[in-house]
């Protein structure tokens, strides 16, 4: 691969730490033993070039050589079409790992983050709307415990799918989401004691924690 540099928000609050979607794009760097950097955009001041290369404002995105990627899906499975420690080198391997990204993306993801955003908010009540979410994200949960039961990894080996997929759950199980499922849980156990997501966990809360003295250090 070219040059890769992973462009992050400088600073971000102290809650979604450790959570910020560039640690998808660490882990997997890590996990393939890519050279790379990390730039910092402003959190609260978000302008044309970030747009330019983010068109929502969010981060992560990555620029390989002369490519400008975002959404964490796309940078993972450009990672994987490279990197056989990333995605399974035979048809039938790379069908699995792909479809699976789709689903940690389109049918467990749509029913865990707006679950996870009340209870990050404190707005998660006794609510229909509340109960409509927290069902929605039970039945995913249930049919992932069904998977989860027989498999250490989605699509064999481990792979990019695994990446998105446990953070995925990582966020749920920062709630006692996962407390009735128990394989979805030791699936997160088991991903997220990777040498490479520990490393890249820390990274970035170093990466803010770094933002935060640089903060102080100007009074702001």
């Amino acid at each position: 691969m070219a040059n890769l540099t992973l462009f992050t928000f400088d600073w971000v609050p102290e809650m979604p730490r450790g959570f910020v979607r560039d640690v998808r794009v660490r882990w997997a760097l890590e996990e393939a033993a890519l050279p790379y950097r990390v730039a910092s955009v402003p959190f609260g001041d978000r302008g044309a070039e970030h747009f330019a290369h983010q068109p929502f404002g969010q981060v992560p995105w990555l620029t390989d050589g002369d490519l400008s990627i975002f959404e964490t899906g796309a940078i993972l499975l450009h990672f994987g079409e490279r990197n056989a420690e990333l995605m399974p080198t035979d048809p039938r391997g790379r069908s699995e790992a792909t479809k699976w990204v789709f689903a940690a993306l389109n049918s467990v993801e749509m029913a865990s983050l707006p679950w996870a955003l009340l209870k990050f908010t404190g707005n998660a009540n006794d609510t229909p709307a509340w109960k409509f979410l927290d069902d929605f994200l039970r039945l995913r949960l249930k049919r992932m415990e069904t998977v989860l039961a027989g498999r250490e990894w989605l699509a064999g080996s481990f792979s990019v799918a695994d990446i998105l997929m446990s953070d995925v759950l990582r966020l749920v199980d920062r709630f006692d989401g996962l407390a009735e499922h128990p394989a979805c849980h030791n699936y997160v156990a088991r991903a997220t004691a990777r040498p490479a997501f520990v490393k890249a966990r820390a990274d970035q809360m170093a990466h803010f924690a770094a933002a935060d003295a640089a903060r102080k250090s100007q009074g702001t």
